[in-house]
């Protein structure tokens, strides 16, 4: 019998990329949105499939043009819907990004701790991974003065950053957009968990061809399970993506989900403010009990001061049935912002397992 094939050489040593999933009472562990669709939203979603399930039969529309229309109302700043790109989630949009512009002989570049997922499709798509680092504060402030020493040829810059929570100024990334050779990537997934005054990379987009901005509806909008990611960007930016696309990536049922969320908006966003206050009391609660908490633009809050002791915590949480994430720098664990009734559970548990 033939042997199965051996894998490539340089993927022999990976893992697979996931978030334990585990059957405990409080998850607090993926930073999904705690609050389902609401019944009206779940309404509108089953009749929008509804309307499109005697077209299965044919292929979707290939360029998702009245999705990628309806994303741009969303997103403002005077966009068009030919800057708007969309794909099944913001990890297939990052995916298609180094495809097209990374590859054999290019470089991508990030700056860590951040999304893990940046240096392994970085490695997927056979584009050299360079790391970065950060400042004191978990910021960028020294990020330009690396890429002008590096010269990748993808740069990206999560802000709100992943796993810490901190946003960047505006000022720190037109400096990294002007030192930059190639694309600067800025992963906005948590931008509408961002705090009053925080803006969004989307007001530097003109002028700026070689800036990305990528978004997700995984989070604000509930809609993790949908799997629809987008970005904005030159439209020349998004005319290279249709060589490397999928024949028909996104699917009918897909798109008519999205465009349904979409067209009930102020639903799900109306959980994020519900969502940002909790966060604020939450880290207000961390540093009144001596932990420390770096800043949070998400929806998510790290807090650390454990010194090697993260592990130890991190399974105690969940011997007591509350899930969060140890994927942070030592020392540190990541919580999920969820209800009331599962942060008071998680108050109550950290509070058994510190001695509080």
């Amino acid at each position: 019998m033939t042997a199965v094939p051996s894998v490539r050489d340089d993927l022999k040593a990976l893992s697979p990329y996931g978030a334990p999933q585990l059957d405990v009472a409080v998850q607090l562990n993926t930073n999904e949105n705690p609050y389902a669709p609401s019944p009206r939203l779940q309404a509108a979603v089953a009749e929008a499939v509804k309307n499109v399930a005697g077209t299965l039969n044919r292929y979707p529309d290939r360029d998702a043009v009245d999705l990628r229309k309806d994303l741009a109302e969303y997103l403002g700043h005077g966009l068009p819907a030919e800057r708007l790109w969309a794909a099944n989630g913001s990890n297939e949009i990052i995916q298609q990004l180094l495809q097209a512009f990374g590859g054999p002989g290019r470089t991508a570049m990030g700056f860590e701790p951040s999304y893990s997922m940046h240096p392994l499709i970085s490695q997927v798509t056979c584009t050299r991974w360079v790391e970065g680092s950060r400042d004191a504060g978990y910021g960028l402030s020294t990020a330009a003065g690396q890429v002008r020493a590096r010269r990748p040829d993808v740069v990206f810059v999560t802000s709100p950053n992943n796993p810490t929570g901190t946003a960047e100024t505006l000022e720190v990334i037109e400096e990294i957009c002007d030192s930059a050779p190639g694309l600067v990537v800025v992963d906005e997934a948590y931008a509408e968990f961002m705090r009053d005054g925080v803006p969004s990379a989307l007001t530097l987009l003109p002028g700026r061809p070689n800036l990305v901005v990528t978004r997700t509806m995984s989070k604000a909008f509930a809609a993790a399970g949908t799997r629809l990611g987008y970005l904005a960007a030159d439209p020349a930016v998004v005319e290279s993506l249709l060589l490397v696309r999928l024949p028909y990536h996104l699917s009918t049922v897909t798109q008519a989900v999205a465009r349904a969320a979409l067209a009930c908006k102020d639903e799900p966003l109306a959980t994020v403010q519900a969502l940002r206050d909790e966060r604020d009391q939450l880290v207000d609660w961390l540093r009144g009990h001596g932990l420390t908490v770096a800043d949070s633009d998400a929806n998510f809050v790290m807090f650390g001061g454990f010194a090697g002791r993260d592990a130890d915590v991190w399974q105690a949480m969940l011997d007591r049935n509350v899930l969060i994430r140890n994927n942070g720098p030592d020392g540190w664990l990541r919580v999920t912002v969820g209800t009331p009734e599962e942060m008071e559970a998680f108050r109550n548990v950290l509070t058994e397992v510190l001695g509080l």
